[in-house]
């Protein structure tokens, strides 16, 4: 993997690409070398006790050191004051870019122009890639470096843009992104507590309330729609895992913030 250069170039846009980690050190290796066409690619890590930072920085990234665990708001933040391309593109570590989402944002950035672009995922679970499951949503990941101010939010979080109070013009990149979501069971269940614990927090905030029934409702539905109308079903038992354990989550998340209330925490670690 070539090393990305961090140095700004006159004749052209730049792009830096950030990855947030934290013991990652089975799956950053093939993240970071579909990133490495970006001019920059910029690692945030919360604490790594693995191998994820040696490896890292082995491929050429610039890795910057945050253990004090705040929220991917403010890791997404602190990333942000290190990258130097004029482009910035989010990039999770369980993420690979294909060469065909390659392709786009480069064509991308070298239009120049001051917008929004989003993604859409294609998922696999389990070793398995689910061609058929239709992508829930488009995801804002690039942006110029100087519309963002910062990111807010306790999951899924969002960048705060300074867009001069017009509308930013949005793009779809037609290539998806892989996106590894769920390896194994054992690492299914361990993202299951911190989801549902930051989702009930999230909901807390906002002055929602819980409990089992509305949690049994809302897996219901979540399920259905993932497995019956977004084709989970096509997956197999990875397809069937993948909607389950989502519905599992919107379950639990209920479920917190009535019985959890008052010790839910918007810093539930990674």
């Amino acid at each position: 993997m070539p090393t990305p250069s961090t140095a700004v170039r006159a004749d052209r846009p730049t792009l830096t690409i950030g990855v947030l980690t934290k013991n990652e050190a089975h799956r950053i290796e093939n993240c970071l070398r579909s990133a490495a066409f970006a001019d920059q690619v910029v690692v945030v890590d919360s604490g790594s006790t693995d191998d994820t930072v040696a490896i890292a920085r082995r491929l050429g990234a610039e890795v910057h050191l945050y253990p004090d665990w705040q929220g991917f708001a403010v890791q997404r933040t602190r990333l942000l004051a290190h990258a130097t391309g004029d482009y910035l593109f989010y990039l999770d570590a369980d993420e690979v870019v294909t060469p065909a989402l390659q392709a786009e944002i480069e064509a991308a950035v070298r239009s120049n122009e001051r917008a929004v672009w989003q993604i859409e995922w294609s998922v696999v679970a389990y070793g398995r890639e689910l061609k058929h499951f239709l992508s829930q949503s488009r995801l804002d990941r690039m942006f110029r470096r100087d519309m963002i101010e910062r990111f807010d939010g306790v999951v899924h979080e969002h960048a705060v843009l300074r867009d001069g109070g017009q509308p930013l013009p949005r793009h779809a990149f037609k290539a998806k992104l892989l996106h590894y979501s769920r390896e194994t069971v054992r690492g299914s269940l361990e993202k299951l507590t911190q989801y549902s614990m930051l989702g009930a927090a999230k909901r807390a905030a906002a002055g929602k309330r819980g409990g089992v029934l509305r949690g049994m409702a809302s897996a219901f539905a979540i399920f259905l729609r993932l497995y019956v109308f977004r084709l989970g079903f096509m997956g197999g038992g990875p397809g069937f895992l993948f909607c389950f354990f989502i519905a599992l989550e919107c379950f639990f998340r209920y479920a917190a913030l009535y019985y959890d209330r008052d010790s839910l925490s918007q810093s539930v670690g990674r």
